[in-house]
């Protein structure tokens, strides 16, 4: 669990459905959004060309207005490979916002323009993302006009970038390591981003990834071998189900110019808190079939015909080990069926019963207007019109109308054995208690039909920052499951959190089912026995009202924090409780529906006026010379307060003893017991004496100091846990196998803080 953000038993309902489609008007799939840029100099085009031919750096403009918000001195280049051209004026772009200086449109810095290259449709891209985002995480995205100098440069396709703001908002957290996957050279049949392990050197990985994190080489070696060479503990190391997905998606939609196709690229991966790496898909502009290049044997260029589209093979690169992760995913018989399970739901939620041909026509007639007039366009308007049916050709290859291809391409997926296979059936879901009691055993039933007797299992996790676990259900009489055999299925679970999100997933020999059949992305939830908080139940427990080098939220902002406390014996339920920095107006913030804390848990909460940012993020902050928190429920009444003034940084202001006494300044314990004031060990930067890497750490971390002198570690109750009498300038101690949590370093009369993950 992250103890970062959410401390204790902490459940949130999180549903990314929703956010897909009601995001912010930046990526508001019902508008087109108007970008305008000026720039003073008059070879601008030609600057930029140079920069994309050199060190790709940004030509500064005058001014960068979104949708009328005026943003000036941003950065602008091209970006692009083959949608690139010097020759050309429409050409992708990146737009940075706080290249120059500190900017953002609604939370956002980057701004990413696709220009239709290969596309006659100009849909693709916003298509692809609208239906990939109800099965994993993936970038926002709609359509922008463009214009430079007054001069309209043409329709635009704009997808959200894929950056530490992106891991924050999915995977809560945002500084572990962080991979693009695309080649540094240009691309060929060899150079691929494909996960492959080369060998043990990190600097042979170098031309085919980016390491977006502070560091992570090395770490890539880790995950390259892993993938390679221990696939059959593939699941301790990656989301397996999300890379499941990605193949998927890509082979459903014939999406090439990624993982699936001949570069294996367009794509990230972003180790999260809990250890494993989560795919992320990018860039699709080229999907349906425009870009035809599958590859083979890691050298051939060959392209496919729209026929050989229309019937690729659901296991192309099976057993080619150019494609690691396909591999791993066809030749392990659950994988491959939860792979074809998941390739059905694509296929029957969109295209089977035609529902993307309504969602294209919703775009073609959004954007009708834009193109006519795009004088730029690689495309006529009539291709453009005509390119749900028609197919043009692009050199040496045809770029397949989108309806032409999946009419054929769905026909054909549905008639393969694999997709054809009849899958167990899954209905009945029934918890023995509707709303089990904390920390109490009941079971989960399901009738689950055409499944093999030991096929069923149950996934499951009490908080959105954990990994599922999984566990399997029985029909054998013992489970609260009726009588042996009789197709009704159990299993006995605890209930560790105010919820559980569950699944269900069934197999036979031929083919797999989900419950829901978007999981893990969407799952069930089971909601624990609770009660509203009254007065003394839910107190604040400490406040830090001045943040300069303490804690991090998930963006890895030094923000302002108060946290909440349950003093009770009953898990609380604050759906209807608000926090405020203002006695006449109490329900200033209100916390996210369903949130529940668990019995003597704690609830964080950033005081950073950052709404815009996930979940635990207040519209108010705090001020250090004087100021208030209220906690208050929705009949207005007070359940806590306190005033506070003059407060001094990173000492946080907290009850002692915890959850009942008076506040007192003291070291900071965010999301621990208030007990380290007795400790009286003071808070210092770790960089005046001594830096400790890495911090948060797993498994060892290394003490660098200034001035050689003995090291001591100790628990947030004293307890010394490790100590170094020699001195050395350079100390490393394994803490493997040390308990997650907060300790304390002392290096001579230095301290700082040790996280342990």
């Amino acid at each position: 669990m992250n103890n970062y953000v959410i401390h204790g038993i902490l459940t949130f309902i999180l549903v990314l459905f929703t956010k897909q489609h009601t995001a912010q008007a930046l990526y508001d799939v019902n508008t087109i959004q108007q970008i305008e840029i000026t720039f003073t100099q008059a070879d601008w085009d030609y600057q930029m060309d140079t920069a994309k031919n050199g060190a790709e750096e940004y030509l500064m403009a005058f001014d960068v207005k979104i949708n009328g918000v005026s943003f000036d001195s941003a950065g602008v280049k091209y970006k692009g490979n083959s949608s690139f051209d010097s020759t050309k004026l429409k050409n992708p772009l990146h737009i940075s916002l706080n290249e120059f200086k500190d900017q953002k449109y609604q939370g956002y810095s980057d701004i990413k323009l696709s220009n239709g290259y290969g596309d006659p449709s100009h849909i693709r891209e916003v298509l692809s993302y609208q239906i990939l985002g109800n099965y994993m995480n993936c970038p926002l995205s709609n359509f922008a006009q463009v214009y430079i100098n007054g001069n309209y440069i043409g329709i635009y396709s704009s997808a959200e970038n894929i950056d530490k703001k992106f891991c924050a908002d999915h995977f809560y957290s945002s500084q572990n390591t962080f991979i693009k996957c695309n080649p540094i050279v240009n691309p060929g049949p060899t150079t691929k981003s494909n996960l492959k392990y080369i060998n043990s050197d990190s600097s042979s990985y170098a031309l085919y990834y980016e390491i977006k994190s502070k560091s992570g080489w090395n770490q890539l070696v880790t995950l390259c071998d892993s993938v390679c060479n221990n696939s059959s503990s593939l699941e301790n190391v990656v989301d397996i189900d999300r890379i499941i997905w990605m193949l998927a998606f890509n082979n459903v939609l014939i999406n090439l110019d990624s993982y699936s196709g001949v570069f294996a690229q367009n794509h990230y991966t972003y180790k999260d808190n809990t250890g494993h790496y989560n795919s992320i898909i990018w860039d699709l502009n080229m999907s349906f079939g425009a870009f035809p290049f599958a590859g083979a044997g890691g050298v051939s260029m060959g392209s496919l015909s729209i026929p050989m589209m229309q019937q690729f093979p659901l296991d192309n690169h099976a057993t080619d080990t150019f494609w690691p992760l396909i591999n791993a995913v066809q030749n392990n018989p659950e994988y491959k069926r939860k792979y074809v399970a998941h390739m059905r739901t694509i296929t029957e939620e969109f295209f089977d019963n035609n529902a993307y041909i309504t969602m294209a026509g919703q775009f073609r007639s959004q954007i009708d207007a834009a193109v006519q007039s795009d004088t730029h366009s690689f495309f006529s308007y009539s291709q453009f019109q005509n390119a749900m049916d028609s197919s043009v050709n692009n050199g040496s290859y045809s770029i397949p109308g989108i309806k032409t291809l999946m009419d054929l391409r769905i026909a054909y997926l549905l008639a393969t054995p694999e997709l054809s296979a009849i899958s167990p059936a899954i209905s009945g879901i029934n918890a023995s208690v509707a709303s089990p009691i904390y920390n109490t055993n009941f079971f989960l039933n399901a009738t689950i039909t055409n499944a093999n007797a030991s096929g069923a299992w149950l996934g499951y996790r009490f908080d959105k920052t954990q990994k599922f676990q999984k566990v399997s259900m029985y029909d054998d009489g013992l489970h609260n499951d009726g009588a042996s055999g009789d197709n009704v299925f159990g299993v006995s679970v605890n209930m560790q959190g105010g919820n559980m999100e569950y699944y269900i997933y069934a197999e036979n020999n031929n083919a797999g089912k989900f419950s829901p059949s978007r999981a893990e992305h969407e799952f069930h939830i089971l909601y624990a026995a609770s009660q509203i908080p009254t007065a003394g139940q839910l107190v604040i427990n400490e406040l830090l009202a001045e943040n300069t080098d303490n804690e991090k939220d998930e963006y890895n902002e030094s923000d302002d924090w108060i946290e909440l406390f349950n003093t009770s014996n009953q898990i609380l339920n604050l759906t209807d409780v608000y926090l405020s920095d203002d006695l006449s107006n109490l329900t200033k913030w209100k916390l996210p529906s369903n949130t529940m804390v668990a019995p003597g848990s704690y609830v964080s909460i950033w005081s950073d006026d950052d709404s815009i940012q996930q979940i635990l993020h207040t519209n108010f902050k705090l001020s250090k010379e004087t100021g208030m928190v209220i906690l208050s429920n929705g009949s207005v009444q007070i359940l806590d307060s306190i005033s506070f003034m003059n407060q001094t940084a990173n000492i946080s202001f907290g009850r002692y003893p915890n959850g009942t006494g008076s506040f007192i300044p003291m070291n900071t314990t965010f999301g621990y017991e208030n007990n380290n004031y007795a400790l009286n060990i003071p808070d210092v930067t770790s960089g005046e004496t001594f830096i400790v890497y890495p911090n948060p750490a797993e498994e060892v971390i290394s003490i660098s100091q200034k001035t050689a002198q003995p090291i001591a570690i100790y628990t947030l109750q004293g307890v010394k846990v490790y100590e170094h009498l020699l001195s050395e300038k350079k100390v490393t101690v394994n803490v493997s196998d040390w308990a997650s949590g907060m300790y304390f370093i002392r290096s001579g009369s230095s301290n700082t803080k040790l996280m342990i993950r």
